[in-house]
């Protein structure tokens, strides 16, 4: 035997051992692990349908959300979870509470009690966030929110101080400015005869508080970050609209238009916000206004953490982190603030005795005037109506975390690998907790705080999470809210127009599928 056909032999051999070590590693991924999970699971009595291969649920999941957006809810109904969460619903109503479902090779256990949720978000080093998607955690919603560990405690640490009440309250002229500029533009369009017009106020609400976004975050910059959100906007929809099919393990490595389309947009919104960072670097040698911003307060929060490390290797934060905490600004800020803005106004159009409850209120407690910290602290009613419209329409309707090794959670044991997912919306809308009339907007059931709100569990409202991974941006969200709504209820009325079509869709938070007209009338 020559030299060369040694040498032919062992690469021939190698390369079968590779061959077959890569199709038990994908034995092990698609059929031996989700197999061995599954009865650990069923072992315990939780239900299911049977792993299916590779795929899961996927398709049956993907089918019924096409099939219910496709139908729009009556008009005046607050049923939400069959419209946005039919599959969950599903899977309880066929298996019980205690259930779980497949995200292609991997259960994931369906918590519904409030108790399990606080224990499970209060330990989050035993319960780590896992992304079923990828794509969104890198393309639109990256940052603290996505990390864990060492990693995450270091961007929290350096991010809390740009989200403290004493810094945002410096926000709140910036607030009034933007707000008040989509106020006059409103009285532009009211008609001299009646002094009414008709608008889809959604629009207007995204626009104003990507300009508030924009301002808080990036300052004297502000004109370039909004063309940076306005790209992170459209890089949401993309994403979401490829979203069902990269439930399929490999897809998002495909070369397919959508895939494309993402990288893209991702790489233009990369390379806006490093500009917009490099310059606003740059400013802040020279003058110290320029920090009174979210990204010169964050910027001089990871220079004071460098310092404190004295300049070691991986102390602060990378350009890339800052790039991702950037993004994250738009998700925490713009979007919880335009929808909870958007649904609030859409239930107060549908309930005009709280509308003008609030209204009262808001001319008692802040008059005519530009709305100031004190003054927003003082808005009980306000306050009782944005936690039932948060309870009734929560931001995010789902989270989920991974189990990093075999835990115990209540009675339940759970294997290394099992995902879980709270379904936010449906226990917010759980008729167990909240009574025969969960389904209905009533705010005074906040009158004695959070707490007391619900009847089933202290621990049943957490629009934005809970534990320490709680929202960094939900005082932001509140905040900034309750100062575009004292505002608008100082000059307007406002009424659902008869052409308004009651139709949602999750576009990364929950939004009006087709806007949400109103009547609006000068006060």
């Amino acid at each position: 035997m020559t030299g060369a056909s040694v040498i032919s032999g062992v690469a021939t051999w190698i390369a079968v051992i590779t061959v077959l070590r890569w199709v038990w590693k994908m034995a092990v991924w698609l059929w031996v692990n989700p197999k061995r999970l599954e009865k650990a699971l069923r072992h315990q009595g939780l239900q299911a349908n049977r792993y299916r291969f590779w795929v899961g649920d996927s398709f049956q999941m993907s089918n019924m959300v096409r099939q219910a957006k496709a139908t729009p809810l009556p008009a005046h109904s607050n049923d939400l979870v069959p419209h946005i969460s039919p599959f969950q619903q599903h899977t309880i109503s066929r298996y019980g509470r205690d259930s779980f479902m497949w995200f292609g090779p991997t259960p994931m256990l369906i918590l519904t009690d409030p108790e399990l949720i606080k224990d499970m978000l209060n330990r989050h080093n035993d319960f780590t966030k896992y992304h079923n998607f990828p794509i969104v955690n890198e393309y639109v919603a990256p940052g603290v929110a996505g990390y864990d560990g060492e990693k995450w405690a270091k961007h929290r640490k350096i991010l809390q101080p740009a989200f403290n009440v004493d810094k945002l309250k410096s926000l709140i002229p910036i607030f009034s400015q933007s707000c008040n500029e989509m106020i006059n533009k409103w009285e532009n369009l009211l008609s001299s005869s009646d002094g009414t017009c008709e608008v889809d106020i959604w629009p207007w609400l995204k626009d104003m508080t990507k300009e508030v976004m924009s301002r808080s975050a990036f300052g004297s910059n502000h004109e370039e970050g909004r063309q940076t959100f306005d790209l992170l906007a459209e890089l949401s929809v993309v994403v979401m609209n490829n979203l069902q099919k990269h439930y399929i393990p490999l897809w998002r490595f495909l070369p397919t238009k959508g895939n494309k389309k993402m990288k893209e947009i991702g790489r233009n919104v990369r390379t806006s916000l490093e500009y917009i960072i490099n310059k606003k670097e740059k400013a802040m040698k020279g003058v110290e206004a320029v920090k009174n911003d979210l990204l010169g307060m964050l910027l001089e929060s990871n220079h004071k953490e460098i310092e404190e490390q004295g300049n070691k290797k991986n102390a602060g934060l990378s350009m890339k982190d800052v790039i991702d905490e950037c993004k994250l600004f738009y998700m925490a800020g713009q979007e919880t603030t335009s929808v909870l803005l958007v649904w609030t106004m859409m239930l107060l159009s549908r309930h005009p005795d709280w509308q003008a409850r609030a209204r009262e209120e808001v001319l008692q407690v802040v008059g005519s005037q530009k709305p100031h910290y004190d003054a927003l602290s003082r808005l009980k009613i306000m306050t009782m109506i944005l936690y039932e419209v948060l309870r009734l329409y929560p931001p995010v309707t789902w989270l989920e975390r991974y189990a990093v090794k075999d835990m115990k959670l209540g009675k339940i044991s759970i294997p290394e690998g099992v995902q879980l997912g709270v379904p936010i919306l449906m226990v917010h809308h759980d008729q167990q907790l909240w009574g025969d009339d969960a389904e209905v907007f009533k705010p005074d059931r906040f009158s004695e705080g959070i707490s007391m709100a619900s009847k089933g569990s202290s621990s049943a409202f957490f629009p934005f999470g809970g534990g320490s991974r709680a929202c960094l941006g939900q005082n932001f969200t509140l905040l900034s809210a309750k100062v575009a709504l004292s505002l608008i209820l100082q000059r307007f009325s406002f009424e659902l127009s008869p052409s308004y079509s009651h139709a949602l869709t999750t576009v990364i938070t929950l939004q009006p599928q087709h806007g949400v007209e109103v009547i609006l009338r000068k006060l």
